[in-house]
């Protein structure tokens, strides 16, 4: 299957009657996942998307991080803003 000009495979699965998927074993070797690993199921357009939890993490933090100057700390922001409540606390 050729996707964005890149070679994917594919696998057929079946949905049991309780309603597991299980992954081909190639898949998860290949995508490291191991017995009790978690996954992130979403919906994009039409197709079902599995990712890893730390692949979906990492996504929301590239998104959370894509409008942020690469000069601005929000940490730092944070705790400057932080230290300056506590000033003005103490000084009341």
């Amino acid at each position: 299957m050729m996707q964005n000009g890149t070679t994917d495979e594919q696998w057929n699965c079946r949905i049991d009657t309780s309603g597991r998927l299980v992954l081909p074993q190639p898949v998860r070797i290949r995508q490291g996942l191991n017995d009790g690993g978690e996954l992130v199921v979403s919906i994009e357009d039409r197709a079902i998307v599995l990712r890893s939890y730390e692949e979906a993490m990492q996504r929301l933090q590239d998104a959370f991080c894509e409008g942020i100057p690469a000069d601005v700390s929000l940490s730092r922001e944070l705790m400057e803003a932080r230290r300056a409540e506590a000033r003005r606390e103490t000084n009341h």
